[in-house]
């Protein structure tokens, strides 16, 4: 039997998407699901880098939720009854992808204030600076991710029965420009943020430990989740953006590439989607790691409900 390349996609999307995504939305809503009840129902003063978590969290949740929808999508070859549901999925799915990193980064920017603030003497270290931070933040992901809705719109009036993904889009929106643009503003510019402050806080670390002359573990923890959270968004965006932007210019006229060469880069962009998406299981850790009394609160609150339930089992 000949080797027929063109069929590649397909069984990707079948034998890879549809089981990853779904393992995705198992591990990540029950992750964070446990993070945004426990900060309704454990934590009382809340700071600013509790209200960016929890912004964190409450988008990745949104964001899981239409994971199972993408997955029978991809099991199904991708026909779509609804507009609106294609278009607002793929819409959260963006808006997440974006909105993660942007808080993650204004996280990191918190820790790197509080070493050098530790009497929160700082404007952005006020609760009410969060919520503004985080309102603005959400107004310029949603502002980045907009025109996408154009072509999304677009496409789907070509085809009302195919929902496709960002990369095979196509519309009156140069969408190489677009998506190159969107790489830059949305990732690596947030990207350098974290690393910013990840450098800026060693080398507070270090100025203190010198003046000191004793390393606390407390005060190297935000430093581990800055580096951390870098790391992780480097490792698992980077391959996407790159693919993305490869997937886009090998469509154009000029890029005068074969079917099959074509194909084998859809499959390398295919293999990145679910990594990328993989930030919302990782995210529920970063609120264990950062401490500020969360994680001795949210275990004292399990603990009581075990031995509240424990009692009520036992027989009078």
């Amino acid at each position: 039997m000949d080797f027929n390349c063109t069929k590649l996609d397909v069984a990707l999307k079948v034998n890879y998407l549809t089981p990853f995504y779904a393992i995705e939305f198992c591990f990540g809503f029950l992750g964070n699901l446990v993070v945004i009840l426990g900060y309704l129902f454990c934590l009382r003063n809340w700071q600013t880098c509790n209200i960016y978590l929890f912004s964190l969290a409450t988008s990745d949740l949104v964001f899981l939720c239409t994971l199972p929808r993408l997955s029978y999508l991809y099991m199904n070859g991708q026909s779509e009854t609804g507009q609106f549901a294609c278009v607002f999925n793929r819409y959260i799915l963006h808006v997440n992808l974006y909105s993660s990193i942007l808080f993650m980064m204004w996280i990191s920017v918190d820790r790197f204030l509080l070493i050098k603030h530790p009497m929160r003497n700082h404007f952005l270290l006020r609760p009410r600076a969060a919520l503004i931070v985080t309102g603005l933040s959400l107004l310029l992901v949603n502002a980045q991710v907009a025109p996408m809705l154009v072509l999304m719109i677009q496409d789907l009036q070509k085809n009302e029965s195919l929902c496709q993904d960002f990369a095979s889009l196509k519309g009156d929106i140069n969408s190489l420009g677009y998506s190159m643009g969107l790489t830059v503003t949305g990732y690596l510019l947030p990207l350098f943020g974290l690393c910013f402050c990840s450098y800026h806080i060693a080398q507070l670390l270090h100025a203190q430990d010198k003046a000191v002359q004793r390393r606390s573990t407390s005060y190297k923890r935000p430093l581990r989740v800055a580096t951390a959270a870098a790391i992780i968004f480097l490792v698992l965006y980077t391959p996407y953006h790159l693919m993305r932007n490869v997937r886009i210019a090998s469509q154009q006229a000029w890029a005068e590439l074969e079917s099959c060469t074509k194909m084998y880069i859809e499959v390398l962009y295919i293999i990145t989607r679910p990594i990328a998406f993989f930030h919302s299981v990782i995210n529920p850790v970063f609120y264990f790691l950062m401490g500020d009394k969360f994680r001795d609160l949210l275990l004292a609150k399990l603990r009581k409900l075990v031995r509240k339930t424990a009692r009520q089992e036992q027989p009078p």
